[in-house]
């Protein structure tokens, strides 16, 4: 289905992403129902819905991210009650594409709908490096409001260069912090290096000390209880990995070390610019699957 066939996008759930992404795609000429979003009574010209009208009377079906909860139900904190897809449901979505995130989840509560047409867009590269820059965006934020000193001047360390590290290194060096990125291979540390940061090795690091700002980027238990314990108690410490992170938070409130999870940055912190995302990656997947 290309894209000027389909007239009508179906939104199921999610949060002020998808609100900015159902205007976007009204802004373009597209007719937009939203499902799930009951407390909602408008939202400029989009229409609420019921599910199950916004299934009937759509041509394509976007879910947002992540798609359903760990206990199957649809992800939409603006419903009235919560929303699981019943069999009519699960028929009306295999009748049309179905965009979503987290596919895995969705097929693990779900499994009728493994002979649906199921594209998960969070999953692309392109997605997650567009998404790198609100979720760096919002990790600066997240530091700037819990940090009681400026960024300016202050000693910062980035662990992981992936496309998360890659941004949020740039935007502190740009604010005038002292960079240090971890890594652990060593073209990764010639980048580091040729961009102006301090390396320090991902497997080396044994104790933490003399840094004001630590973002940890690595969906793995890097700082566990042995290397909470060689940290500087004044260090403000993030964690932007994936659940279940990076970060022992049970060991660092122990220590007394300032810890934060920073999740669903770019929902939280710039749901304009996360919205634009979503309808370029799932434009892009369109297009692809119909060349």
């Amino acid at each position: 289905m290309m894209k000027h066939e389909i007239k009508t996008f179906g939104i199921l759930g999610g949060d002020k992403r998808q609100l900015f992404l159902a205007d976007s795609l009204l802004r373009d000429g597209y007719s937009v129902l939203l499902g799930g979003f009951d407390s909602l009574r408008s939202f400029g010209g989009l229409t609420i819905s019921d599910v199950r009208t916004t299934l009937a009377y759509s041509d394509a079906v976007l879910l947002p991210l992540p798609s359903v909860r760990a206990d199957g139900s649809l992800n939409a904190p603006f419903a009235n009650n919560v929303i699981y897809f019943d069999g009519e449901a699960i028929e009306l979505l295999k009748e049309k594409p179905l965009f979503v995130a987290m596919k895995d989840r969705l097929l693990s509560a779900y499994p009728d709908l493994k002979g649906a047409k199921l594209y998960d867009y969070a999953a692309r590269d392109d997605f997650a490096v567009l998404n790198a820059v609100p979720t760096a965006e919002g990790a600066l934020e997240c530091a700037m409001s819990a940090y009681e000193g400026t960024i300016a001047g202050s000693r910062s360390l980035v662990v992981g260069f992936g496309r998360i590290g890659k941004v949020l290194a740039r935007l502190l060096k740009a604010v005038g912090s002292d960079v240090t990125v971890s890594a652990r291979n060593t073209t990764d540390a010639a980048y580091i290096r040729a961009l102006g940061y301090r390396f320090v090795n991902t497997e080396e690091l044994r104790e933490i000390r003399g840094y004001d700002l630590v973002f940890n980027t690595v969906p793995a238990r890097i700082f566990d209880d042995e290397l909470l314990k060689n940290t500087d108690r004044h260090t403000l410490l993030t964690d932007l990995a994936s659940l279940p992170g990076g970060v022992d938070f049970e060991a660092a409130s122990a220590l007394r070390i300032d810890a934060q999870r920073a999740l669903s940055l770019p929902g939280k912190c710039a749901p304009k610019a996360a919205g634009d995302i979503i309808k370029t990656t799932v434009f892009q997947i369109i297009e692809e699957v119909h060349r």
